[in-house]
């Protein structure tokens, strides 16, 4: 696929709030978007602007698996079912020890899992 395309699919995408999408293009194109940004839409450069401030920073991008993993924690800390948020920290401790997790954690389960001694407590 050519740039233009890439950059065209990006900005299609983030018109259409389809932000998943724009992110995968975005991460698998990353360095030669960085030299042609000023062709992407503002809320695609902003984008663009994150992730590569996030690589910078040694940050992996969120796989499918752990996307899925910290939407189930957050169900089960929405719905307090304590015992399954157990099961899901304790098959996926790792996982919780990144520092970029936090940040996709509703506030239900940061306060439950701060609680469990999952997770450090902020500030």
């Amino acid at each position: 696929m050519k740039i233009e395309d890439v950059i065209a699919q990006i900005n299609k995408s983030v018109e259409e709030l389809d932000f998943i999408s724009a992110r995968k293009y975005i991460e698998e194109n990353l360095e030669i978007l960085n030299e042609k940004k000023i062709h992407l839409k503002n809320n695609a450069r902003e984008l663009l602007d994150f992730l590569t401030e996030r690589t910078e920073k040694g940050y992996q991008p969120m796989g499918r698996r752990e996307l899925a993993t910290i939407n189930a924690i957050n169900t089960y800390a929405t719905k307090f079912d304590v015992r399954g948020l157990k099961m899901l920290v304790k098959d996926h401790a790792q996982l919780l020890l990144r520092d970029d997790v936090i940040s996709y954690l509703n506030t239900d389960a940061r306060i439950i899992l701060e609680g469990m001694g999952a997770i450090g407590k902020k500030g």
